[in-house]
């Protein structure tokens, strides 16, 4: 692989503020992929309005990169990474959270995602960072697949309890199972 991340005849490099229209689309076109999804298929339907303006702080913050995979200067793949800051009880201090690594389906399975993550590690080896973490979804097999053989182990689960819009933590229904740990 040459300096600018190329191999294959597809190249990495950094996003800068005017790849915005180009991270909106890819990061949209992720989260349209899990329209089944508990969490993430809950898209609101003005979502790229949403997105432009936090995306655009993404882009320009210090603490954060995003990388975009191309092949002939077309966009075919993302992943970003922010400098994130640990519990003040654990180490190590600071860690890189992966969030937003998407490859467009017509190019995976063609070592797209190991490049743009090979990127991500140099960002963090010049940060003097020791850890990624991420978050997929477990039921993607793929995705699963994908992120064991990059060598990501799975360490804890995401759960949700939706609540009705009435009732909240502190005001659980006399119905509440007395041996939740939530019941008072």
């Amino acid at each position: 692989m040459s300096a600018d991340g190329a191999s294959g005849g597809v190249t990495i490099r950094r996003a800068t503020p005017d790849d915005l229209d180009t991270i909106v689309a890819l990061r949209i076109a992720l989260l349209r992929e899990y329209g089944n999804h508990p969490i993430y298929g809950r898209l609101r339907h003005d979502a790229e309005r949403r997105a432009r303006p936090m995306f655009a702080a993404q882009l320009d913050s210090d603490s954060e990169a995003m990388f975009l995979a191309e092949e002939n200067h077309a966009p075919i793949g993302m992943i970003r990474c922010v400098e994130s800051a640990s519990s003040p009880l654990l180490v190590p201090d600071r860690y890189c959270y992966v969030s937003s690594a998407y490859v467009r389906p017509e190019y995976r399975r063609r070592g797209v995602l190991t490049q743009l993550l090979r990127r991500a590690r140099a960002w963090c080896e010049d940060r003097g960072l020791t850890e990624m973490r991420l978050h997929n979804v477990g039921t993607r097999q793929a995705s699963v697949a994908a992120w064991d053989a990059l060598g990501f182990e799975v360490v804890e689960q995401v759960r949700v309890l939706r609540l009705p819009e009435a009732e909240t933590v502190t005001g659980l229904s006399d119905a509440a199972d007395a041996s939740h740990p939530l019941h008072p």
